[in-house]
């Protein structure tokens, strides 16, 4: 397959992300809000951290001559940390004051859709982002497997919470969050980095 057809697929590939996403965000955070709870508000936010991505990848593959990939990894990165900042407030807000999420059946459903979906998505981004040999859809990719491990978490935190009573299974189920938020940010950043030496090499390389 060429590269041109590698792009369109890679592009298909985010839009499909995107448009997952921005119908999810809306529900799980209505969700969350309903039922209170930790894990789901958590979950929204990270849709929209997966939403943020999948901009900045477009905004790459659109113009993948143009050296925008040290600045699309930087954002991403960025965006992971923001992320944490939150989770870790959020939870520690939720401990804090004993707040009791309820059940949502409605969020439950969502997330297990979404643990699917991602899935697939993350795997499809992996494959073209190596034929692609295109390091920033492969970071993407990998926040997509992330998002589909934290639905996982999520909805395992909202299945104890909903068969058990464990209301601290919820807010729990949030620190695989902050855990792949912070690997993921560290990773992006440094690849980055690494973008960034590669295009200041260039210029003594054609001298």
């Amino acid at each position: 397959m060429n590269q041109t057809a590698l792009l369109k697929r890679g592009l298909l590939l985010e839009y499909l992300t995107l448009g997952w996403n921005v119908v999810g965000v809306i529900l799980v955070i209505l969700a969350a809000y309903t039922a209170h709870s930790v894990a789901l508000a958590g979950f929204g936010l990270d849709s929209l951290i997966e939403i943020f991505a999948s901009v900045v990848v477009v905004w790459q593959l659109r113009g993948i001559n143009l050296n925008r990939e040290r600045l699309a990894l930087r954002l991403i990165g960025i965006a992971f940390i923001t992320l944490v900042i939150y989770i870790v407030a959020q939870l520690l807000y939720t401990l804090l004051t004993g707040t009791h999420p309820a059940t949502s059946v409605g969020g439950i459903a969502w997330i297990a859709a979404t643990f699917i979906v991602m899935l697939l998505l993350a795997f499809g981004k992996r494959v073209t982002g190596q034929q692609l040999q295109n390091e920033v859809l492969l970071t993407e990719g990998r926040v997509t497997l992330v998002d589909a491990y934290l639905a996982g978490a999520v909805l395992l935190g909202l299945l104890l919470n909903a068969l058990f009573g464990w209301w601290w299974a919820d807010p729990l189920a949030s620190l695989v969050i902050v855990y792949y938020g912070i690997r993921e940010a560290i990773h992006a950043l440094h690849e980055s980095q690494q973008a960034g030496k590669g295009s200041e090499a260039l210029p003594t390389t054609r001298a």
